[in-house]
């Protein structure tokens, strides 16, 4: 009787032994799997961001020629060709396409500077300054050209030619407001808040009614009071650093 009993004890052990042998390998088994999805996942998230980044470009430009097979005579398509080109360091492809921006809008400023720039990173400073002089020369004979064109250098932060065009349109409307201000805003982003109050408060001089350029005094320190319709104290101005 006492064999039997000891018997089934072992009996019992070996299988409960047996039991968590079993359970040990699947907690195993299951950890390990685990940790291999997760990897994978990471590795193929990672994969798709990079993949995504390399065929965006490829699919913005698919796109603008489909656009360009319908309308060929469009200069903006040309120019945002022109831009990635010019990101990948395509230099004739990218000059192509400014020049055919051009040819379609002679006055597609982004495309002028964009030019310009396209020399210079392709290591052509003096056929940039040519180009460069040509655009500017064409419109000196207008403020609001002129503005437009140092916009454009501004953007491309081809910064001696945006004040070379903001200086121009200046010299052509010294009592225009809104060039004062776009100086003001050239400055400001050059982080030159001296320059930039100093052209905000002409500006606001010669048209109170701007908060836009008063809250950005306000914020260089310059108390502005914007006059209402029936006030008669306009463009008054304290400097609160003094």
């Amino acid at each position: 009787m006492a064999s039997n009993v000891t018997s089934k004890q072992s009996k019992v052990k070996s299988l409960v032994f047996r039991l968590n042998d079993v359970c040990f390998f699947i907690f195993i088994s299951v950890l390990f799997c685990t940790l291999l999805i997760f990897g994978c996942n990471n590795n193929s998230q990672s994969t798709g961001t990079n993949t995504v980044k390399q065929i965006s470009a490829e699919e913005k430009k698919a796109q603008l020629l489909k656009s360009l097979d319908r309308n060929f005579e469009n200069p903006d398509a040309h120019y945002e060709l022109g831009q990635l080109y010019h990101a990948e360091g395509q230099w004739s492809k990218a000059e192509w396409r400014y020049h055919r921006a051009l040819n379609f809008d002679p006055v597609h400023w982004r495309a002028q500077a964009a030019m310009v720039k396209l020399f210079i990173d392709s290591g052509e400073p003096d056929k940039a300054k040519n180009y460069a002089d040509i655009y500017i020369n064409k419109v000196s004979v207008s403020s609001a050209q002129s503005l437009e064109l140092a916009l454009a250098f501004q953007n491309e932060r081809l910064d001696k030619y945006a004040m070379t065009c903001f200086q121009q349109a200046l010299s052509l409307a010294p009592s225009s407001a809104e060039v004062h201000k776009k100086i003001g805003y050239f400055y400001l982003s050059r982080n030159d808040k001296e320059l930039a109050k100093e052209y905000f408060t002409r500006s606001f001089q010669l048209d109170p009614r701007q908060p836009e350029v008063a809250g950005e005094l306000g914020r260089l320190g310059v108390e502005v009071r914007i006059p209402t319709k029936t006030g008669q104290n306009s463009g008054n101005m304290d400097n609160t650093d003094n």
